[in-house]
């Protein structure tokens, strides 16, 4: 019968409210569901003990709790985790749990597979097999937030996983509202960040949204002949398209986007790239995240040294951009970004 129900983590807590009053119950159910599902974390009706017999009864005619399944767990030298699970049509995505000093970070999954193609992240040969529902992007927090230590709980949600979360685009809005609903796990927008490969018409979308988070840009190549090669995305939205969309996207005061450029051995990786990446960014508000190159079993491409690696960070330092250097975690379970893959069913 499970097929015929709905899950109840796809639903907003507005979504929600609207179903208990169409079923003559007062919409404040809502809110307590959301405490009992994201804050108490319970995982059956009858465990929400402040509604009657009979409301549990009806709202277990109408959903169910969701679970995913965990498939394989690879812990790292370096305490990441990479989390397999593997959903209700036995398709498989992949999480990641990151620990730093003083607090955790999850890297989500939107969709299984993805459809972006991009010629350096393994997640691309996959192409897009389906998109993750709400619920099931919800589940890869709450399984993961199971292992933490009591007490701690988990501070940052990226949206850089496997899939393009804005070729998703309603269910991850739906997802976000869900995150930052202050009667469920009331996390900050400052704490998640929505990466996208630079799907212009969703980038300027989202700036119109009422939910908020971080907006990270793969930007990956300093004119339209690299980045194409990379990215075939950017011959939909070329860098023309995707910077004018960015000049319209609404910043609050201290806030800015952050632009994820690859660093790959004598492609993205030389002085002048750094030059023409200040003069492509000007007159925008942005923070740059570089990322070596993670190279993977059969890589085409190779990861820059660690000297040219400082040098082109040190360029942007000295010309007063904000550029930080990610030391991706995980990489020796292939955890690390642009490495997640699972094989199709």
């Amino acid at each position: 019968m499970e097929n015929t129900l709905k899950n109840i983590k796809d639903y907003t807590v507005d979504e929600l409210a609207a179903w208990f009053v169409a079923q003559n119950e007062k919409p404040f159910r809502a809110k307590q569901v959301f405490n009992w599902l994201y804050q108490k974390k319970v995982e059956s009706f009858s465990e929400m003990l402040n509604m009657s017999k009979a409301l549990r009864h009806k709202m277990g005619q109408h959903f169910f709790i969701s679970r995913l399944k965990r498939y394989q767990q690879i812990h790292a030298q370096d305490g990441t985790i990479k989390y397999v699970f593997e959903l209700q049509d036995q398709q498989r995505i992949e999480s990641v749990l990151m620990t730093h000093r003083d607090h955790y970070t999850v890297c989500v999954s939107s969709q299984v597979g993805c459809a972006m193609g991009c010629d350096f992240c393994m997640t691309a040969q996959m192409g897009l097999i389906r998109n993750l529902a709400p619920g099931e992007v919800i589940d890869q927090i709450l399984e993961i937030w199971k292992d933490l230590p009591e007490n701690e709980g988990i501070r940052n949600v990226v949206f850089m996983g496997m899939g393009e979360p804005f070729h998703n685009y309603q269910n991850i809005i739906s997802t976000l509202k869900i995150m930052l609903a202050d009667v469920g796990f009331n996390f900050s927008s400052r704490r998640i960040t929505i990466s996208t490969s630079g799907l212009v018409p969703q980038i300027v979308r989202f700036g119109q949204e009422e939910v908020k988070a971080n907006l990270a840009i793969s930007l990956n190549g300093v004119n339209d002949q690299i980045r194409s090669q990379l990215m075939p995305i950017n011959k939909a939205y070329d860098l023309q398209k995707l910077i004018t969309g960015c000049q319209t996207y609404p910043l609050e005061s201290r806030k800015r986007i952050t632009f994820e450029y690859i660093l790959i051995k004598e492609l993205t990786d030389a002085i002048e790239d750094a030059k023409q990446l200040i003069k492509l960014l000007h007159g925008l508000k942005f923070k740059i995240n570089l990322i070596p190159y993670n190279e993977s079993p059969g890589s085409k491409y190779k990861r820059p040294s660690p000297d040219q690696i400082q040098a082109f960070q040190r360029y942007l330092l000295n010309h007063g951009v904000t550029a930080t250097l990610r030391i991706s975690k995980g990489q020796d379970i292939q955890g690390a970004c642009g490495q997640l893959i699972q094989s199709s069913l």
